[in-house]
């Protein structure tokens, strides 16, 4: 099962437990890199170029939730209905 990645509108929520802050994500990317040596060996990737993305996987890191992942609008979800968050943050 694949999952959509939120856009600077939306955000994940998980409709089991409210959490909107904590998720595992499994994702596998395909990339064009630049690496820049140093005269020692050592590399620094210098820029990269996404080709292909796709998420393969999202559960919620609180309740483990991977059934009930869903993307929101962020206007329909702010952090303070988030149960999961504490009054400090």
């Amino acid at each position: 099962m694949t999952t959509d990645l939120p856009d600077a509108t939306q955000r994940w929520r998980c409709g089991g437990c409210g959490n909107l802050t904590r998720f595992d994500v499994t994702r596998t990317r395909r990339t064009t890199e630049f690496w820049h040596f140093d005269l020692a060996g050592d590399h620094e990737v210098e820029s990269t170029e996404v080709k292909d993305e796709s998420v393969e996987s999202v559960s919620c890191r609180w309740c483990g939730r991977d059934d009930a992942i869903e993307v929101v609008d962020r206007n329909e979800a702010s952090p303070a209905d988030d149960p999961t968050r504490s009054a400090a943050e």
